[in-house]
């Protein structure tokens, strides 16, 4: 398979692969290389402008830029498309084409001698590749992050390969699709930096804050700690708190008050119910004479 499989790399790294492709195909050498591959020239494409899905897989090929992965994952993204076909209400559907095909995909690649790295990469694309359907319908944020997750390294090649899955002659359709993988990239983008702020730490927790600075726990710890980082994000150094910070008694922050020892917190006050009677010996009694004959103490 060593010389089988460099005859497909050579194609599929040309520029523009389509009439190599074609060749193999039209040869009988596809046959013994990828036999999967000309049976999906009896399948009809009833979504793109081609008349079966061999066609529209080479132009998919052919858009995609001259890498191997993304070039083999486009050559398999609609493979398992033969053993997945049914018909609904006069229709042809492909129900979960994509992973058939990535079982296919893995097989396939491995008899060709590929490594496993690639084999896993490539098989991975091929079962994601249609997990962008439905993104114009409305996905949550929750919905962005899963997708970029499941895609991890793999996410740039995969949005690339939703973007040349899409070859239609309507130009409207092919432009609105474009904006919509647009809009997800930058949704990812901008969650991905919501993400680092949150994970975002200060030099130091709020418990050393409060050490230092000799305050009790409240809001001016957040907002000390608050601080901190903002200085840390713009690389200053944690030197003093805000202008004009107040402490929680209203002037400035300073050493603890007397009653109060530097981690923060005050001595505990004993209420006057609380407190034992001198002369009778009782909690709240308040009674101030010594007791008189006959009254217990």
């Amino acid at each position: 398979m060593t010389g089988n499989r460099a005859a497909l790399d050579d194609v599929l790294l040309q520029p523009d692969p389509s009439a190599g492709l074609w060749h193999l195909v039209d040869s009988g050498v596809a046959a013994e290389v990828v036999p999967e591959l000309p049976a999906l020239r009896l399948e009809q494409d009833p979504i793109h402008r081609h008349k079966d899905v061999l066609s529209h897989t080479i132009a998919v090929v052919a858009k995609t830029p001259p890498e191997l992965r993304v070039r083999l994952a486009a050559l398999f993204h609609d493979i398992g498309k033969p053993l997945t076909r049914a018909y609904v209400d006069g229709n042809v559907i492909f129900h979960h084409h994509e992973a058939v095909g990535a079982k296919l995909t893995r097989k396939r690649l491995r008899a060709l001698g590929y490594d496993e790295e690639l084999v896993r990469d490539v098989t991975e694309l091929v079962r994601l590749s249609g997990r962008f359907k439905g993104y114009a319908d409305g996905w949550s944020d929750a919905a962005v992050r899963r997708y970029a997750r499941d895609a991890g390294h793999l996410l740039a090649d995969l949005n690339e390969l939703v973007r040349c899955d899409c070859t239609t002659r309507n130009r409207a359709k092919a432009e609105r699709l474009q904006e919509q993988v647009d809009d997800l990239e930058r949704r990812i983008a901008e969650l991905a930096a919501e993400e680092r702020r949150k994970a975002e730490r200060p030099a130091i927790d709020g418990t050393r804050v409060m050490e230092l600075l000799g305050i009790p726990p409240g809001p001016l710890v957040g907002e000390a700690v608050r601080h901190l980082l903002e200085l840390k994000r713009a690389g200053r150094p944690p030197t003093t708190p805000p202008p004009n910070w107040p402490s929680r008694s209203g002037g400035t922050v300073g050493p603890p008050p007397a009653d109060r020892p530097a981690g923060g917190r005050r001595a505990p006050v004993v209420s006057a119910a609380r407190r034992r009677c001198r002369c009778c010996g009782t909690r709240g009694c308040g009674r101030r004479r010594p007791p008189g004959p006959g009254r217990a103490r």
